[in-house]
């Protein structure tokens, strides 16, 4: 399982980015992206978990979210994504 952190804005987005998919690509099977922690978060944050759906599924592996906080769900609806990040 890939975790994000506590915050991910616009500040943290590429290095966020870079550590999800370096864990992603080392890990066998269905990929899950705990979100629990995340408290603190911008738009950065659906684009980081999109790429990390993009590279999921070019390796022919499923994704999904868990604990996705609602203010960040409302988010991904309001820009009509909502559907591409499934609940774990």
């Amino acid at each position: 399982m890939l975790v994000l952190p506590a915050e991910l804005t616009h500040a943290q987005a590429t290095a966020s980015l870079h550590m999800l998919l370096q864990g992603l690509r080392s890990q066998p099977g269905a990929v899950v992206v705990d979100a629990t922690a995340l408290t603190s978060f911008d738009s950065s944050a659906l684009a980081v978990l999109l790429e990390c759906r993009r590279e999921s599924f070019s390796l022919g592996r499923s994704f999904a979210v868990r604990g996705l906080p609602l203010r960040l769900a409302d988010l991904a609806g309001l820009y009509g994504v909502a559907g591409l990040l499934p609940a774990a």
